[in-house]
């Protein structure tokens, strides 16, 4: 891998004994310091995006950041391009932002305020949102959809998450009943629901904290789906704190500065997105520790699934 980012840093003229690995997750980010700033060199996983889809991720950043968003910035390497291919790894660049991680694993650590952390988020999301839909994307732009076959249909963009192993056949029975309501109703709904652009992972990792406010990184999930889900991907993550129900009014209350939400839709979006975790973690599931993320997703899906059927 080094090797790799020694080439990459030829291509953007950086130092490369001023690189450093920042974070090995689904992507490797490596930390650039140079005289002119501090960059983000991702390193993408081989076959998760194309080329086209890499480059329209960064479009649609750049569109957010010329919009006032603090998102970060992609840089073009000397030869003029977003994306360049390294012995068959995508490689990018990318400003970085100051700030911390709001958290790990949804915790909020050392944020005082929670609810003010929410509200502020909600009003950062429907920023985006609101940026977004004034945005014309270029053509041959090309992102995942999160729509109602990108969610529930035969190929989930995250897998087919009525297959996880770890499943009882009980469970699996109940998730193919849930699957069947959940796609009948979204499909009755879906024409009357807000779609567009969202960045589909607004969790803890992903947003940074700093005085001057909130900055959203790592838009690679990114893609056309329902703005509900971004909200739904933030909550679900807290749905076991003791203060859930002044997190999520919270969370409703600072996007309300761009449109309501139904309550009733939102509860089947956090459903939603429960389920992707099950599908998501099928391939992973022989990597260190994918046996416990896998019985923590069940353990958050399962009995939102359970509370769907009592409620249909």
């Amino acid at each position: 891998m080094r090797a790799i980012v020694d080439q990459a840093a030829d291509l953007w003229q950086f130092d490369t004994a001023r690189i450093t690995l920042a974070a090995q997750r689904e992507n490797a980010v490596w930390r650039v310091e140079s005289d002119a700033g501090n960059y983000a060199m991702r390193l993408h996983r081989v076959g998760y995006r194309t080329t086209a889809e890499l480059c329209s991720e960064l479009a649609w950043m750049a569109a957010l950041q010329h919009g006032g968003m603090a998102v970060p910035r992609p840089i073009l390497s000397r030869n003029g391009r977003l994306v360049e291919g390294v012995d068959g790894v995508a490689v990018d660049v990318l400003t970085w932002l100051p700030g911390r991680m709001a958290g790990k694993h949804g915790a909020l650590d050392g944020i005082a305020d929670r609810a003010g952390y929410l509200h502020q988020l909600g009003q950062v999301l429907a920023q985006m949102h609101a940026l977004s839909d004034q945005w014309t994307p270029p053509e041959g732009f090309s992102r995942p959809h999160w729509n109602r076959a990108g969610l529930l249909g035969d190929a989930p963009l995250w897998g087919p998450f009525w297959e996880n192993p770890d499943l009882s056949d009980s469970d699996r029975q109940l998730l193919l009943a849930v699957r069947c309501k959940a796609s009948t109703q979204l499909a009755e709904s879906e024409g009357r629901l807000d779609f567009g652009l969202i960045h589909a992972d607004a969790i803890t990792e992903n947003v940074l904290v700093d005085p001057a406010g909130l900055s959203l990184i790592d838009f690679d999930d990114g893609g056309w789906g329902f703005r509900d889900f971004d909200l739904a991907t933030v909550l679900l993550r807290q749905l076991s704190s003791s203060d859930y129900p002044q997190l999520r009014a919270a969370l409703v209350a600072g996007y309300a500065t761009r449109r309501a939400v139904d309550a009733q839709t939102l509860e089947l979006f956090i459903l939603l997105r429960s389920l992707t975790y099950l599908g998501w973690i099928i391939p992973r599931r022989s990597e260190p520790g994918g046996a416990a993320r896998s019985a923590r997703a069940l353990a958050t899906a399962l009995p939102l699934a359970r509370a769907f059927m009592r409620e249909c």
